[in-house]
């Protein structure tokens, strides 16, 4: 029987760096990765076994075509992946390190996929061996174009009884096409079941000025439900940082029916910490297919903090890597 499918749908970023931790003004010699928060997630997935389609439009040239073959390496399907003549949005990074934070620029104003349009993608053929469909609100952010065709999707998704998670991550400096951030989000949300987001994001979908608290996690969450009659549960991952190579990973969840919290994962030394969290929307998205929802949140939370130790913004864990982490097994000895 064919596995149905899990569907993302955003853009495909090339990532420009110099290496190690230096500086572009140090450095005459850069490295490049593929991500996209969406991608990133998709590829985590069929990293697990996971059944897989991106949906994107990338550009119509040999930066396209090897971004196309980077994906399919994964197993992603990307069949329902358009062309454009528009060039791939690229953003360029300089990794931190201790006291010194990392920086990032975006080159991603004109790229392929902002032009996207709803008419370019086919979504009855897209969704037709879909069960979940998973959003971010980096892509309604870009262009009215990729909301309104992100839109269409969703509408469709929900009409199929496709299972929907949203991580509704809300960058004020995207938001430049005139649309309200707070209204897109809001009616977005109306076609979701699954939250991935924090108090930041609870906020400002809601207008309240709800705290970190976990008491005030848990009322938010509750009036999110309220709200959003079509959530079930609220999803949260916490991260704390002494510095930028010393990070702690936590989450913590509200079901409709109890709260659970995790234990803190400490990563001493962060190798890249660039995808993150799409591991963990990865993670959970795994997890709620095939455990309950505390082990879930524990799977995602080792996914997360295994992200830390790849480079580049893809998680290369596969099951066995992240389930040796929830059972303890942190001190990456040598495996012979």
């Amino acid at each position: 029987m064919e596995k149905q499918q899990i569907i993302t749908f955003g853009e495909v970023l090339l990532r420009i760096s110099p290496r190690g931790n230096k500086t572009f003004m140090q450095s005459n010699n850069v490295e490049f990765y593929f991500g996209g928060t969406e991608l990133n997630v998709s590829i985590s997935i069929a990293n697990f076994g996971g059944s897989v389609k991106h949906i994107s439009a990338v550009s119509e040239d040999f930066i396209g075509d090897t971004a196309i073959s980077y994906i399919r390496k994964f197993g992603v399907s990307t069949s329902s992946i358009v062309r454009s003549k528009r060039p791939l949005g690229v953003y360029f990074l300089e990794v931190g390190a201790v006291m010194r934070p990392s920086k990032i620029s975006y080159n991603r104003s004109h790229s392929s996929f902002s032009d996207i349009l709803p008419a370019m993608v086919d979504w009855e053929k897209a969704l037709r061996k879909g069960n979940w469909m998973h959003w971010t609100g980096i892509t309604p952010a870009l262009t009215q174009g990729t909301y309104d065709t992100l839109k269409e999707g969703l509408k469709l998704a929900k009409e199929k009884g496709l299972t929907v998670s949203a991580d509704p991550t809300y960058r004020s400096g995207l938001w430049k096409y005139g649309q309200d951030p707070k209204e897109v989000l809001t009616e977005l949300l109306h076609y979701s079941n699954i939250f991935i987001g924090g108090i930041n994001e609870i906020n400002e979908v809601l207008g309240t000025d709800y705290s970190y608290s976990n008491d005030d996690f848990l009322k938010a969450s509750q009036q999110l439900i309220e709200t959003f009659p079509t959530i079930e549960k609220v999803f949260d991952k916490i991260r704390t940082s002494l510095n930028s190579s010393w990070h702690k990973i936590r989450a913590r969840m509200w079901n409709g029916k109890e709260f659970r919290e995790t234990e803190d994962l400490e990563i001493t030394h962060i190798v890249d910490r660039i995808g993150t969290g799409d591991a963990f929307a990865a993670g959970l998205i795994h997890g709620l297919q095939h455990y309950d929802d505390y082990k879930a949140m524990l799977f995602a939370s080792a996914a997360c903090a295994l992200k830390h130790t790849y480079e580049g913004d893809v998680n290369h864990s596969d099951v066995n890597d992240v389930v040796k982490i929830i059972e303890g097994n942190i001190s990456g000895r040598f495996e012979r």
